[in-house]
């Protein structure tokens, strides 16, 4: 019998994701990462102690062992610290991302491996297949296009995805909820956690509070260079911006531009938040190889977005061009940029 380290957010989908793999007859242990001190311990944190106690309360509805790892100061290091470091780099990153790459499909996978585990799983709404013809792993969307998270697993390499299991990449969220009212799990009526786990409030108010710095304001400049306001630190400000920037220009502006070295935040007409190109640069193919020339995807430049049709074009020191069909709306550096075939995750990088 298989054994299968479920990771237990104290979630509805990583429970039932828990509850399917019981059910399919695999040695199933429930694990929930301990990752950032909650002094309020909120509700709505993935692993605050509520969660943990959840999730505890859901392993044993299930009949099956629980433990607690702590991964705090991994989480600290490759999360909240590059969370900090790429706002104030005016860059928008994805913490959801980083957490996968380097927690959950990394350390975690590496612990429970170490401690017998066969696989490891997630509620993630994903799916992977082998292809028997290329003898490899495949990455695909999951079937409910309204909860895919394949955009957030770009990273996932062939030894990872030969070890994990992705029990909802078939299930829709309304079947989910049924499942686990179904099964009695006591987290079957929990609400679905919607923002970053470890900021209570703003972003910014997180990054002030954590490194403990001062505000350091500089300059809006609009398109033609002239000085328009003042803002209050550029980690504030995200591609694409229009609320709360505090500017009357008589016309509607957005910030088009971060610009760290002179601490300048550009803003301009939603016109100008539109490029038919991108580089991306950290790359990762999920299948290991990268193409050796140009080569059409569809492309997802942020999570929610719509993959839309492009080609892209290898570039030197591992970097990628991607030429859109059509303009794309407020691309984002820091942002992932994700290569689609069809289904099919090929693989992504971050948007320079």
């Amino acid at each position: 019998m298989a054994k299968v380290f479920v990771a237990m957010s104290g979630g509805v989908d990583s429970s039932v994701a828990a509850l399917l793999l019981k059910r399919e007859g695999y040695d199933v242990v429930g694990v929930t990462m301990q990752i950032w001190p909650q002094p309020e311990d909120k509700e709505k944190a993935c692993c605050s102690l509520d969660a943990v106690n959840d999730a505890r309360r859901v392993a044993w509805k299930l009949g099956i062992p629980h433990y607690v790892l702590n991964f705090r100061d991994d989480f600290e290091e490759k999360v909240i610290r590059y969370f900090c470091r790429e706002y104030l780099a005016g860059r928008t990153p994805n913490p959801c991302i980083a957490c996968n790459r380097y927690l959950k499909f990394d350390l975690f996978l590496q612990k429970a491996l170490a401690m017998g585990a066969d696989y490891i799983s997630t509620g993630h709404y994903a799916r992977i297949r082998r292809n028997e013809q290329t003898e490899r792993y495949e990455l695909r969307k999951g079937l409910d296009q309204t909860k895919d998270q394949s955009y957030a697993l770009y990273n996932l390499q062939q030894d990872q995805l030969q070890h994990t299991l992705f029990p909802l990449g078939t299930y829709k969220k309304e079947e989910t909820r049924k499942l686990a009212q179904e099964g009695g799990l006591p987290v079957a009526f929990k609400k679905d956690s919607q923002e970053i786990c470890f900021v209570d409030h703003s972003h910014a108010q997180f990054i002030e509070e954590y490194l403990q710095s001062p505000l350091t304001p500089g300059k809006f400049v609009d398109a033609d260079g002239s000085v328009v306001g003042i803002h209050q630190g550029i980690y504030r400000y995200t591609i694409g911006q229009h609320k709360g920037l505090g500017l009357a220009m008589g016309y509607p502006v957005y910030v088009t531009k971060i610009e760290p070295e002179s601490n300048t935040v550009r803003v301009g007409k939603m016109e100008e938040l539109f490029q038919d190109a991108l580089l991306a640069e950290d790359l990762n193919f999920v299948s290991g190889e990268g193409p050796t020339g140009p080569m059409k995807v569809q492309v997802k430049i942020r999570y929610n977005a719509q993959a839309v049709p492009a080609v892209i074009h290898p570039r030197a020191e591992g970097k990628m061009k991607v030429v859109f069909e059509i303009p794309q709306k407020s691309i984002t550096p820091g942002q992932a940029v994700v290569f689609y075939d069809h289904d099919i995750v090929l693989g992504g990088g971050t948007i320079r």
